[in-house]
């Protein structure tokens, strides 16, 4: 009984279902052959008492006394056959109750089962999908309309979301651009003071911080909510190139095992994208004398692309938490935008693939995207 009650409470709803159910047709077919047996019983034992009075001699006394017995041996061979029976069509009644409990179980659950997998096809790129359960107004459709509604409003929200980053950074390259202008006009001047010069180069630097920023924004936006209209088969060996070319590792012991067999499928900017913060933040996120190592490999139609680098022993707490925006490590790293991994994690996302992070016992970090490999057609077209 107690693991009975254990199986209904940690099971599934299909399970606690045929449980309830399967009970309820046993202990219905149960009372109904403890009722059958009870009243044959009863019958069988309603018996005529034997009348002395009108016995003539003690041979017909003796003829119904044998009588008699014979009589009570045949209703108990009955009775024992009874109860055989009576427990055969137990253990079958289990058996079908189980069988008709789960098919029940199965009937009752087939719409929440058809919800839930409409649901879960359901992703933050097409949230303009709908359930659109057809049936009568009852529960079933009532959380079908409600989980409609809640998309409706997730969808309405995801694109406030999107526009706001979108619009907010390119409204403020604007004026972006006429300080920057004004910046160079003011230095242009013969006469321009020495102060104003450094101050233009300060002021020049910091603008360059805010229009990284803004191009972050950017890029996150496309990645956590933008569809990937431009897929195609990218080299993964030729990102790495491509990226260490545009952040030389000057100072720093660099090893790079990537080959150039290893071709993934996406978007050819994010992607560029993804492998340049990487190794971007290996370089910048490096101590003196450091070294860098990327490897690269293809098992089983996933690539993964792995950089570790050197230094310091480093929190795993604090290192999971690098995904997201504005999160950094340490005072060291304040002079980044801290932008660049959670635009890593956001355009793996985006290609079906994800970054995990890991501090290295030795020190240093090791941060490991997997991403799709570009189908055989693909690469031939």
């Amino acid at each position: 009984m107690i693991r009975l009650r254990r199986a209904i409470r940690g099971g599934t709803v299909g399970v606690r279902f045929t449980l309830l159910y399967a009970v309820v047709f046993l202990l219905s077919g149960a009372g109904l052959l403890g009722l059958t047996i009870l009243l044959a019983g009863g019958a069988s034992q309603t018996q005529a008492a034997p009348d002395n009075t009108t016995t003539a001699n003690a041979a017909v006394e003796e003829r119904v006394r044998v009588l008699e017995e014979q009589l009570a041996a045949v209703h108990t061979e009955q009775n024992r056959q009874l109860l055989i029976g009576a427990l055969i069509a137990m253990i079958a009644m289990a058996v079908v109750s189980v069988l008709l409990g789960r098919a029940l179980a199965r009937r009752v659950l087939r719409p929440l089962r058809t919800i839930t997998a409409a649901t879960r096809r359901i992703t933050a790129d097409d949230l303009d999908l709908r359930l659109a359960v057809d049936g009568p107004s009852d529960e079933v459709k009532d959380l079908a309309d409600t989980i409609d509604e809640l998309l409706e409003r997730l969808e309405t929200s995801f694109d406030a979301q999107r526009r706001f980053v979108a619009n907010a950074s390119h409204e403020l390259r604007t004026p972006l651009a006429t300080m920057r202008a004004s910046l160079d006009v003011a230095v242009a001047k013969p006469d321009a003071p020495t102060a104003t010069v450094v101050l233009a180069d300060r002021m020049r630097t910091q603008l360059d911080r805010v229009d990284h920023l803004l191009d972050g924004f950017l890029v996150l936006a496309r990645a956590q909510h933008g569809a990937l209209a431009d897929n195609a088969p990218v080299p993964l060996h030729d990102l790495v190139t491509a990226a260490l070319a545009a952040r030389p590792a000057d100072g720093l012991t660099l090893t790079v095992d990537v080959p150039e067999s290893v071709v993934v499928e996406g978007s050819p900017a994010l992607l560029a994208r993804l492998v340049g913060n990487l190794v971007d933040n290996a370089v910048v996120h490096n101590e003196p004398s450091g070294w860098i190592s990327i490897s690269g490999h293809a098992l089983d139609g996933v690539a993964e692309l792995v950089v570790e680098t050197g230094g310091e022993v480093l929190d795993q707490r604090q290192v999971d938490r690098l995904a997201r925006p504005f999160e950094r490590l340490g005072a060291e790293r304040t002079g980044s935008s801290g932008l660049g991994l959670s635009i890593v994690a956001a355009v793996a996302a985006a290609h079906g693939g994800r970054l995990t992070l890991r501090a290295r016992p030795t020190g240093g970090l090791r941060a490991a995207v997997t991403l799709p490999v570009a189908s055989e057609a693909l690469v031939a077209a």
